[in-house]
C-alpha cells in the first residue's frame, strides 16, 4: 500500500535523525492496528531498541513524535508497550481512494510476454465414471489458482491429464459388451459419462456376486479373486487394447467419446476450462522411453527379473518401481511421459499439480525423478496438495455408486437457490429468464464459494444447506451485497449524480469510512499473498470481510440521503470501488456476481 511505503520511508529517515543509524526497509514492520486500539497502522519498535538503547515505550514515543512533526500522512499516534499505533490523516485515505478509482483493474498485475510460464494441472478424471464431488473441489481449486497466478502477472497454461486406459476402463467396456444391449447416450437419454459410470458399477456388482459364489463353494477370498472369470476377461480386454486389437480399440474410442461429451457439459456448467488436454493413452509409452533412456545413462537400474527401478535411498526415500518385469509401465512412468510431452510443448518455468493429499509421496518422488532426468521444472515442481471433501453422511465410493455426482449436485444447488430466492423475494420483478439466470449464478456461486473459502490443505465437509444462505460467510451474502451496491449506483445515476475522476482531499471522514478505504486497498496485497501461498481461501475470506464491513457502513451511514454533497459523492465512489474489488475477487474464484437481485 502506498501509505505504508510512505510511512516506512519516514520511519527510516526518523531513525537516522534520532539515533544516527541506518536501517533496511525489511526491518520496518508495519501492520494493521488491532481493532481494540486506536489507529490504522502499527509499527513494531523492538527491532530498533539496540540502536536507540532506550525502553520500548520511550523509543516508540520518540519515533511517534518525529513522524507527527515530519510526515504529513501521520495525524496522531499512541504507544502501547513496544507498539506505536499511527492514525493516518484523512486526506491520505481520500488520495488512496482516488488512486484505486483510477485503476480499473486495481490489484491485478498485467501479464507480459516474457513473464514466467506456469503450467497448472487439474481435474485428471477417469473415463469410467462421471465427475463427482471430489472432482468439483479439484476443478474449482485448479481453475481459481490459475486465475490468481494470472492476476500475479504469470503466463498460465491450464492443463488436464485424462486417465483413459487401464483395467478400470476395460471393466466398463466389458460390462457394456455383456449387458449393455447396444445402449448409447441417445437411446437412453443419459449423458455419456453417466452411462459409462453405470456400467462400471454394474461390473462391480456382477464381480462381487461371482466372488460370493466362489467363496461359498469353499474358496478363500484370494483364491476366488484369482479364479474370477469376469476379471480374467477384463484383463484379456486390456491385453488386446495394448496389442492394438482393432475391435477393442474401436469400442474404447466409441465409449470414450461419449464420456468426453459428458465431461464437456459438466466443465461448461462448472465454469472451468483447459488450454491443453493430455491423454494417458498417448503419454504412457513416452514415459517408458524416458525411463529406458534414464536406464542407459545409469540414472536407474534393472533387477534380475527385468524390472527397472530408481534408487532414492540417497534422497532419504526408498526404491521406486518404474517398469514391471513384463515391461509395462506404472503411474509414475506415465507422469514422467506426460511431463516430457508438456516440456516439449511449452517452455515451463513452474509446474503445479492440483492433486489430493493422498498423493503427497508420489509427487515427492516425481520431483526427484524429473530432476534426475534433466527437466528444468523438476526440482521446483509444486504439488498443490488439498484435503478430501466429504458430505455430512461420510465418505463416498465410486465402485458402489455412492458418490455425489457433480451434475446432480450442481442441479440441486441451482434448484435450492431458486426456491430460497423466491421465498425471500429476491426474484420479484424479474423476467423468467432473469430469475433463472440469478438462480444459476447463486446456486453455483454458493457451491464454489463454500468450497474455496476453506484452506485447501484441510479436509472439509460440504453441507449444501449451509452454503445457500443470504447471511454469513457465504456466496449469496457476497452476491447480494454486490447487487445492493449496483442498485445504489443506478439510483445515483438516475438522479444525475456523476462520479468524479478525483475527489477533493479535505473531506471529514469517519473511522468506519477510513477503515473501509484501507480494506479496499488491501485487495492488492491479498492477491499477492494468495498467489504466494497457492490459496484461493485468502481471496474468499478477504472478500467476505470487505462485504461485512461495507454492510455495517451501509447500515450506519446515509449515502443518497447524505446532505453534504461532497460526502455523498465520496460514499458513492467508495461504494463503486468496493463493488469493483468484490467483482474482481469473485472472478478470481470463478464466481459471477449479479447486478440485480
Amino acid at each position: 500500500m502506498v501509505i505504508e511505503q510512505q510511512i516506512a520511508g519516514a520511519v527510516i529517515a526518523g531513525i537516522k535523525t534520532l539515533y544516527g543509524a541506518d536501517v533496511a526497509a525489511d526491518q520496518i514492520q508495519l501492520q494493521k492496528t488491532k481493532k481494540e486500539f486506536k489507529g490504522h497502522l502499527t509499527l513494531v519498535v523492538f527491532p530498533f531498541l539496540r540502536i536507540s538503547k532506550k525502553s520500548p515505550e520511550q523509543t516508540a514515543q520518540e519515533i511517534g513524535e518525529y513522524l507527527q512533526q515530519n510526515e504529513s500522512a501521520v495525524a496522531e499516534f499512541n504507544v502501547i508497550k513496544g507498539f506505536l499505533n499511527l492514525t493516518v490523516a484523512a486526506s491520505c485515505w481520500v488520495d488512496l481512494l482516488n488512486q484505486i478509482q483510477a485503476e480499473p483493474n486495481y490489484g491485478i498485475r498485467p501479464v507480459t510476454e516474457n513473464a514466467p510460464l506456469v503450467m497448472i494441472e487439474y481435474s485428471s478424471p477417469n473415463t469410467n465414471k462421471p465427475l463427482h464431488l471430489g472432482h468439483v473441489r479439484n476443478n474449482l481449486l485448479g481453475f481459481s489458482l490459475s486465475e490468481i497466478m494470472k492476476a500475479n502477472g504469470y503466463r498460465v497454461v491450464k492443463t488436464n491429464i485424462v486417465n483413459d486406459r487401464g483395467i478400470h476402463i476395460c471393466k466398463s467396456m466389458l460390462a457394456w459388451q455383456k449387458w449393455g444391449e447396444g445402449a448409447t447416450p441417445d437411446s437412453t437419454g443419459k449423458k455419456g459419462d453417466h452411462l459409462i459410470g453405470d456400467f462400471y458399477v454394474l461390473f462391480d456388482k456382477h464381480y462381487k456376486a461371482e466372488l460370493k459364489d466362489l467363496e461359498s463353494s469353499g474358496l478363500k477370498k484370494e483364491e476366488a479373486e484369482a479364479k474370477s472369470g469376469l476379471m480374467a476377461e477384463a484383463r484379456e480386454m486390456l491385453r488386446k487394447w495394448e496389442a492394438g486389437d482393432e475391435e477393442t480399440v474401436s469400442l474404447w474410442k466409441r465409449m470414450n467419446s461419449w464420456v468426453y461429451a459428458g465431461f464437456d457439459e459438466t466443465y461448461k456448467r462448472m465454469g472451468v476450462d483447459f488450454d491443453k488436454i493430455y491423454y494417458e493413452s498417448e503419454t504412457y509409452l513416452e514415459g517408458k522411453d524416458k525411463v529406458l533412456e534414464g536406464l542407459e545413462k545409469g540414472v536407474f537400474y534393472r533387477r534380475e527379473d527385468g524390472s527397472v527401478w530408481a534408487d532414492l535411498t540417497p534422497d532419504g526415500l526408498d526404491e521406486k518401481l518404474l517398469l514391471r518385469s513384463d515391461g509395462t509401465s506404472v503411474y509414475m512412468t506415465q507422469d514422467i511421459g506426460t511431463a516430457k510431452l508438456r516440456f516439449d510443448d511449452y517452455p515451463i518455468n513452474k509446474m503445479i499439480y492440483v492433486v489430493g493429499n493422498e498423493q503427497n509421496y508420489h509427487f515427492q518422488v516425481l520431483s526427484i525423478l524429473l530432476d534426475k532426468l534433466g527437466f528444468e521444472f523438476g526440482k521446483g515442481l509444486v504439488h498443490f496438495s488439498y484435503g478430501m471433501v466429504e458430505l455430512p453422511e461420510g465418505k463416498m465410493k465410486s465402485r458402489e455408486g455412492t458418490v455425489v455426482d457433480a451434475d446432480e449436485l450442481m442441479e440441486e444447488m441451482v434448484s435450492t437457490a431458486r426456491d430460497i430466492s423466491q421465498e425471500l423475494g429476491k426474484l420479484d420483478g424479474l423476467t423468467k429468464e432473469e430469475a433463472e439466470h440469478i438462480a444459476e449464478i447463486v446456486g453455483l456461486g454458493s457451491l464454489k464459494y463454500f468450497i474455496l473459502k476453506v484452506d485447501p490443505r484441510k479436509n472439509m465437509t460440504f453441507n449444501p444447506k449451509e452454503s445457500i444462505d443470504f447471511n454469513g460467510n457465504t456466496g449469496p451474502f457476497i452476491q447480494y451485497t454486490y447487487a445492493r451496491i449496483c442498485s445504489v449506483l443506478r439510483k445515483a445515476e438516475e438522479q444525475g449524480i456523476l462520479l468524479p475522476a478525483e475527489l477533493p482531499l479535505n473531506l471529514p471522514l469517519s473511522e468506519k469510512e477510513e477503515g473501509l478505504v484501507q480494506l479496499v486497498a488491501d485487495f492488492a496485497i491479498t492477491v499477492k499473498e494468495a498467489g504466494a501461498e497457492y490459496s484461493p481461501a485468502y481471496i474468499a475470506n478477504y472478500i467476505y470481510d470487505l462485504v461485512k464491513e461495507y454492510n455495517q457502513f451501509y447500515h450506519d451511514y446515509s449515502i443518497l440521503r447524505e446532505e453534504n454533497e461532497a460526502l455523498k459523492v465520496f460514499r458513492l465512489v467508495l461504494s463503486a470501488n468496493v463493488a469493483k474489488v468484490v467483482k474482481s475477487g469473485m472472478e478470481l474464484l470463478g464466481i459471477e456476481v449479479p447486478e440485480r437481485m
